[in-house]
Parts: structure tokens; C-alpha cells; sequence
């Protein structure tokens, strides 16, 4: 079904799909993306216009957010398949991503360039360890780390993700030494590649999340990859002159919704409230992902038309489904 804001001035977003497609074995609803199993070979994702923050869902739609990292994702994934294979088929409507079935590893790879998000928040209270890395003495926030730091966490059904250490990955058995090792040696040169095509476009990759699958036992990339939920982006040329002033870098990311939440007394903790999210702030959302969109491609971003949106998804995903 879709959302419809508290104004006729806003946009419908997408808030969910409920369908069921020929010879779907298989329904799963994430924090952002609803998931098709077909045959036990082929992934649908759905691409909704949900957006979570500290692990809960937010109760407004963002309109055109599903877009942005429907495209977005395709867009790196077929800039990076020269690194790894990855699990895109096709982009059958603007918020659907056709794929290869894999077996999901439920580890997060997380690089982190600079000092950011999570890590400074840790790094404020006095803590030098995360995910048994050593972050060094003397750094202040949105600093840049000497080299790129790299911080898994355990992927939750419920819940928040934890933090691990690739040690702990392997004494655990979460899967093989040599799997994890490929994995942060992959996510370590996707990372590398997402900064020099960032540079390219003006913008700094801060830091960002990969995940991984096996199919036919290799390793391949899944989910999404250098979009607004997964990454933190700066501005290149704004950078250094903002952090010799000591004032915030302006995000092309999530983390500034998080920020919005916790100025207003929310973190995801027990007994706290969502804000209202007014309609001024689901606008100022929406246009931070599409600026995103559109400084990492140089392509000007035209939104869909919500219009029958759910039977026009329908009937491009079944389009799909007959070819295949």
C-alpha cells in the first residue's frame, strides 16, 4: 500500500508491497526493502520508500528514497563487478533490483576512512578499541583516519547490529578464516574504488558497509552498495576548510537524520518516542538523497510518478519473472 503525507502539498511514498508472484517460495520484510525468493534461484528487492535510524522505522515515507538507492546500488555494482562478481540481474522498475539467489553471510563489512558516526561516538567517551582496531590518540571529529579502518559487525534479524573483530568472526566460526579474510580484502578495494570515483564527482567517501554471499561457493557482492543508507559522503572541496574551523561537515548521508533524532531526544532507547517528522524535514530528506544521486552521477534525477505505482511495479516485476 502506499503513504500519503499529512499535506496535499507532499508526495505519496511507497511504504510497503504486498504481492505474490509466480512460482515465490519466499517473503521478507527488512527495515527498507521488501524481498522475493522465485525458485529458490532469483531475488526480487523492492526498494520502499522506509527509512530506519538506530534500528527502528520511522513512521513517514520519503519520497523517491527507494529510487535513489535502487539506482544508486546498480550504478556501483556495475562499476565494481571488475572487483567481484555481484548479484544483479537487472533493474526491472526504478525501485526493483532482479538477482541471483545467495546464501547471505551475516557479517557487515564496514571501512572506515575517517572518524564518524559510531567510531567518534565511541572514541569521545575515552575508547581507543573498536572491533579490535586501535584508533589513535589525537583525533578530533570527521578526522581522517592514517589509513582506512576496518570494523565488521554481526547482521540481526532484530535488533542492532553488533560490533565483532575478525578474530572473533573466526573463533566463532561465523564462517571460514579464509572467507573473512577475502571479504575485508575485497571490501578494502571496493572502499578504494568508491573514493577515486567520489574524488571524481567532488565528494569524499567517509565510510560505508558491504555485504557478502556464497554462490556456487564463491564469494560474491550483495544487498547495496555506496548509497546514502550505506555510506557517508562529504564535500571534497569543503572538507579541510571546515575542519581547521572546527565546525560539522555538511553529509550527503543518513547520519544527519540520526543527528535530527538525537537533538530530538530520541537514540532507539527503550522508552523513548519517535519525533514528529514534519513535512519540512521528509522535503529536506528527500533532497539530500537526490543531491546525493545526482553529484555521484552527474545525471539530473527525475522522480516516478506514484501514480498506480503498486500495479506498475507488479507488472514490471512479472515482465521479469516470464523471461526468466
Amino acid at each position: 500500500m502506499t503513504q500519503t503525507t499529512t499535506t496535499a502539498k507532499m508526495e505519496k511514498g511507497l511504504m510497503a508491497t504486498n504481492y505474490f508472484f509466480k512460482d515465490q517460495i519466499s517473503f521478507y520484510r527488512g527495515k527498507v526493502r521488501d524481498v522475493y525468493t522465485i525458485k529458490n534461484d532469483h531475488i526480487i528487492m523492492i526498494a520502499c520508500d522506509r527509512i530506519s535510524a538506530f534500528d527502528h522505522v520511522l513512521p513517514r515515507a520519503i519520497p523517491h528514497k527507494g529510487e535513489v538507492l535502487t539506482q544508486l546500488a546498480a550504478y556501483f555494482l556495475d562499476e565494481t563487478k571488475d572487483i567481484i562478481p555481484n548479484w544483479k540481474l537487472s533493474v526491472p522498475d526504478p525501485n526493483v533490483t532482479m538477482g541471483i539467489h545467495c546464501d547471505a553471510i551475516p557479517i557487515e563489512i564496514v571501512v572506515r576512512g575517517y572518524l564518524c558516526g559510531h567510531a567518534w561516538r565511541l572514541y569521545k567517551t575515552g575508547e581507543r578499541m573498536i572491533c579490535g582496531v586501535k584508533m589513535p590518540d589525537g583525533l578530533k571529529e570527521n578526522d581522517r583516519f592514517p589509513e582506512p579502518i576496518v570494523t565488521p559487525a554481526t547482521k540481526n534479524m532484530e535488533g542492532h547490529d553488533v560490533d565483532v573483530s575478525v578474530e572473533d568472526i573466526i573463533t566463532r566460526k561465523i564462517c571460514s578464516k579464509k572467507t573473512v579474510e577475502n571479504m575485508v580484502e575485497t571490501a578494502l578495494k571496493l572502499y578504494e574504488r568508491g573514493v577515486n570515483m567520489a574524488a571524481e564527482r567532488g565528494l569524499i567517501l567517509v565510510d560505508t558497509k558491504y555485504e557478502f554471499g556464497l554462490h556456487e561457493k564463491k564469494l560474491v557482492l550483495i544487498d547495496e552498495v555506496h548509497t546514502p543508507d550505506s555510506s557517508r559522503f562529504f564535500y571534497l572541496d569543503a572538507y579541510e576548510k571546515l575542519q581547521k574551523a572546527g565546525k560539522p561537515q555538511k553529509q550527503l548521508s543518513k547520519e544527519f537524520v540520526r543527528e535530527w533524532l538525537m537533538e530530538n531526544g530520541f537514540q532507539g532507547l527503550e522508552g523513548q518516542l519517535i519525533p514528529e517528522m514534519t513535512d519540512e524535514f521528509v522535503t529536506s530528506v528527500t533532497d539530500r538523497y537526490t543531491e546525493l544521486f545526482e553529484a555521484m552521477t552527474g545525471k539530473k534525477f527525475k522522480g516516478r510518478d506514484y501514480n498506480n505505482i503498486l500495479d506498475t511495479i507488479e507488472d514490471n516485476i512479472n515482465q521479469t519473472i516470464s523471461a526468466i
